[in-house]
């Protein structure tokens, strides 16, 4: 008899031993599930915005530059005013207070951004003063405000028309679309989001003298006045063409 008991505490012992170690593997398997399941939400939520804008832009993959966006009539009369600045250089980090907003010309740092890079957002635009010496060689420059930021319809077709003047070997490809931020400066004029401008040398055969800053405001983004605007001043047209 008191062997049985013995055995039946062991039977007892061993069933509950069984069943930790049962409740233990069902709980390791619920820690794994939800650590596989918190991994898939992380790699997902980065994931999204890419893959979202991959679809986006699919719309924009058979459409000319001049197809995307607003027309050209929606936009403003493009204005210009006597330009000043060129080989004016100061050294980097050095702030410069432009009174047009955005600049088109004028005092500028000594190196330019790179040609690889077409559209930027507030996190990692370059210094203006710097974009500016991009305008001295012939860059055709977009800013576009928070308004346009924060809009992702907006920023899709940025996006589109950055991806279709990419590459660098082609200099008629001198295009870049930059935030233009609250501290940069005044506001665009009222109901524009959107400034194209050029530093233009003032016509094919002009000299020096005859240099003026180019501008071109619209409510919103329009490939077709983009277009337009850098067929009439295209890259070469500018101060110092040949600099990348």
């Amino acid at each position: 008899m008191a062997n049985s008991k013995k055995v039946s505490r062991r039977e007892v012992a061993d069933q509950l031993r069984n069943q930790q170690k049962r409740a233990d593997k069902r709980q390791g398997l619920v820690i794994v599930g939800v650590c596989v399941l918190i991994a898939v939400v992380i790699i997902g939520l980065a994931a999204y915005r890419p893959i979202k804008n991959w679809w986006d832009l699919r719309e924009f993959k058979n459409v000319d530059i001049s197809g995307i966006g607003a027309p050209a009539s929606s936009c403003q009369d493009i204005i210009t005013k006597k330009a000043t600045g060129e080989q004016e250089h100061v050294p980097a980090g050095t702030d410069i207070d432009y009174k047009d907003a955005p600049p088109a010309f004028g005092k500028h740092e000594e190196v330019p951004d790179t040609p690889d890079r077409k559209l930027y957002t507030k996190d990692d635009r370059p210094r203006v003063e710097m974009l500016v010496h991009n305008l001295e060689h012939g860059y055709t420059i977009i800013w576009y405000d928070e308004t346009i930021a924060d809009d992702d319809e907006q920023m899709t077709e940025l996006q589109a028309i950055a991806r279709k003047l990419k590459g660098t070997n082609n200099q008629r490809l001198k295009f870049k679309a930059v935030p233009w931020l609250k501290s940069d400066g005044k506001a665009f004029p009222d109901g524009t989001h959107v400034s194209i401008t050029h530093w233009s040398k003032g016509g094919a055969d002009a000299d020096g003298s005859k240099q003026v800053g180019v501008w071109q405001y619209c409510p919103k983004v329009s490939g077709e006045a983009l277009y337009d605007f850098m067929t009439e001043y295209d890259y070469f047209d500018s101060p110092e063409p040949n600099g990348m």
